[in-house]
């Protein structure tokens, strides 16, 4: 048995054995996929498993996460900071070896997978940021961008849409430098796959514009090396096809459902053993194989230091360029940015959609990486760059993104692209189509990437498009995501500080942005980034009742205000743009804004009430939508249903 061979065979039976260890997890994959990966990490990609954040790595997803025990095995044994205990620590608290690969919480990985098909549209973004850095910062003779992206899929993987939808802009894009693995081991949970998934992978990838190749025996680590050296002198896309058997090694298990999700038992591991002709102590490693896979790496680690020599050469050669690629590289904006007066400039009655593309277009003069666009959306959207260029596999220096009609894709390779590094990204669409993107944006939040969705067209201002196209919950459940900021602006000023919160805040940005032309007020904007300030005071030191807003609905607020004063009825107007953004400032801000001896107070929005509840109290009201929408013109159906400053005022009355 070549050293090869026994690396394969010692990575199955130690990714059992730590899944054995948990009492949970999933055998089959890692133990069937094992030759892909060992294919991948000795051979096929560049890294330094010393500085995993070297920024011309080749990029690996593992997007059948739950295959996560192969890909912390590959992890220890490389090099990276994974050490046999936190094998041994797989799926238990406080450990970096979680159930699923999370990012940020263990060395070397790229990005949190699990969902199946996000690691697909993952690597997508990533191949895309490559793309775009490369043809901004590479010259003749210094290809400092120059890498690859792999992702390993299974049969689940293949069957999501969004896996779909991303592969098929692949395809368009001709991302010549991703590499797509599919283990096709024909087995799901259920059963045979054949009940639910008979396609021919090979043609549908080939009609996406993708290269195809397909390997005889992928249990055979000999035959996946020649695939990836063919793939990657293709001028598109590859899929290799990987045909595996799930869970090989425990022959009365392997090949079987029942193998993909439950532990192989003592018994199970044993015949395994005995099977791959593996004879190391529980959770052993060879000591062979040990020398081997540390020679790898450290053969691998000269690869940085080769570029790290380029980049010195290319420092000298090009000192702007190298300037900027390190401003480009930077997690940090200047604060010189946000110092200039005429970002915040808006006068007049303008939808904040509007502004929000006029914010856009100012930032991306001070902001050249920053990239975006829409899912086919961006005339209504307001998410092009002036001037910026389509890109496309023609114009890869494009700084508008086109994704089509891929709302799922288009959340997932954002993330990805804000994953590599390099680039600042937004996506747009309509409000009412985040509930295709909700995963990903949960991912974005779960990741804690800065990536700004700009969703339009809120609430019943939609109009005559109907309640198929009105947003009610969504606001609701994209603030019911941890981690995700949701601002809602009431006018360019609030839209303004909006972005510079999205820009600088280390998480992602739904922006939710009017189609209806709004007012804009003198005093609105800074208190923005503070989720919630008083908009308009009360005369007096304690005001009957507090009046609290958001978004178009602000208007109203005001509006009632004034009608409230002629009847003696002295109410303060609070804009909350952003309840998440409040939630974060200290108590003192928050009593300023709402004290708790001012108990009457009304909300109004036009979405969900279940969010503000916790804002008016037990002795407050809130005027709300809780049903559909209607097809009708939008002052109409504001009328209708009484979302109106008549309606304030009458509940105000109520209270008193």
């Amino acid at each position: 048995m070549d050293i090869g061979q026994k690396t394969v065979n010692n990575i199955r039976i130690l990714s059992a054995e730590i899944i054995q260890k948990a009492n949970s997890g999933h055998p089959g994959a890692p133990m069937g996929m094992a030759p892909i990966a060992y294919a991948l990490w000795s051979k096929a990609m560049n890294y330094n498993s010393k500085d995993s954040k070297w920024a011309n790595r080749d990029r690996f997803v593992l997007s059948n996460g739950h295959a996560s025990a192969l890909l912390y095995t590959m992890l220890h044994l490389f090099g990276y900071n994974v050490s046999m205990e936190d094998l041994k620590q797989f799926r238990q608290w406080g450990s970096i070896t979680p159930g699923h690969p999370e990012y940020m919480d263990t060395d070397g990985v790229e990005t949190t997978t699990g969902p199946l098909g996000q690691g697909i549209a993952n690597a997508v973004g990533l191949a895309i940021a490559e793309t775009m850095l490369a043809a901004k910062f590479n010259r003749e003779g210094y290809p400092i961008v120059n890498h690859y992206t792999y992702a390993l899929c299974g049969d689940g993987c293949m069957m999501e849409g969004i896996a779909s939808e991303a592969s098929s802009l692949a395809g368009t894009l001709k991302l010549n430098k991703l590499i797509l693995l599919y283990d096709d081991n024909n087995i799901t949970i259920e059963g045979r796959t054949d009940i639910a998934f008979k396609e021919d992978v090979e043609a549908r990838y080939k009609a996406y514009g993708w290269n195809v190749l397909k390997v005889d025996d992928a249990n055979d680590y000999t035959q996946i090396l020649p695939a990836l050296e063919k793939a990657k002198q293709s001028d598109k896309p590859t899929l290799i096809i990987c045909p595996t058997i799930i869970g090989y090694g425990c022959t009365s298990q392997q090949d079987k459902p029942g193998v993909h999700g439950s532990p192989l038992g003592v018994k199970g591991i044993q015949e395994a053993r005995e099977f791959l002709g593996v004879d190391t102590e529980a959770f052993g490693i060879y000591p062979e194989v040990y020398a081997h896979t540390k020679a790898i790496a450290d053969e691998k680690a000269l690869k940085q230091a080769e570029w790290q020599k380029m980049l010195d050469a290319y420092k000298n050669e090009y000192p702007e360029l190298y300037e900027e690629w390190l401003l480009w590289n930077q997690n940090e904006l200047s604060e010189e940015i946000f110092k200039d007066e005429n970002l915040y400039k808006f006068s007049g009655n303008k939808a904040t959609r509007a502004t929000s593309g006029d914010m856009i277009n100012r930032f991306a003069k001070y902001i050249p990486n920053l990239v975006g666009g829409s899912a086919d959306l961006s005339p209504s959207n307001k998410t092009e760059i002036n001037g910026g260029g389509s890109y496309s596999a023609e114009n890869r220096a494009g700084r508008i993104l086109h994704f089509g009609v891929r709302e799922h894709a288009m959340a997932a390779i954002s993330n990805g692209i804000a994953l590599h590094g390099g680039l600042r990204v937004f996506c747009g669409t309509f409000l009412i189509f985040s509930d295709y993107m909700k995963h990903s944006i949960r991912l974005s939040a779960m990741m804690g990437l800065p990536v700004t969705y700009v969703l339009t067209h809120d609430s019943i201002g939609v109009g005559e498009d109907g309640a198929t196209h009105q947003p009610i919950e969504q606001l609701a459940g994209l603030r019911a995501i941890p981690g995700n900021r949701v601002i809602r602006p009431c006018d360019g000023h609030e839209t303004a500080y909006a972005w510079v919160s999205a820009l600088k805040d280390k998480a992602p940005t739904c922006l939710i942005l009017s189609r209806q032309n709004l007012p804009t007020y003198d005093n609105t904007g800074e208190g923005t980034l503070k989720g919630a300030y008083v908009l308009s005071p009360a005369k007096k030191e304690k005001p009957d009742c507090i009046v609290i807003a958001s978004g178009s609905e602000v208007q109203f607020a005001m509006e009632a205000q004034g009608a409230l004063a002629e009847q003696g009825i002295d109410v303060s107007v609070v804009s909350m743009p952003s309840m998440e953004l409040f939630e974060q400032q200290p108590e003192s801000y928050k009593q300023s804004v709402l004290p708790k001896d001012v108990v009457k107070r009304v909300s109004i929005e036009a979405a969900s009430s279940m969010p503000w509840y916790k804002y008016v109290g037990f002795d407050g009201k809130i005027i709300s939508i809780d049903k559909y929408g209607a097809s009708a013109p939008a002052e109409i159906i504001y009328e209708k249903y009484e979302i109106t400053t008549n309606k304030i005022v009458e509940t105000v009355k109520s209270l008193m």
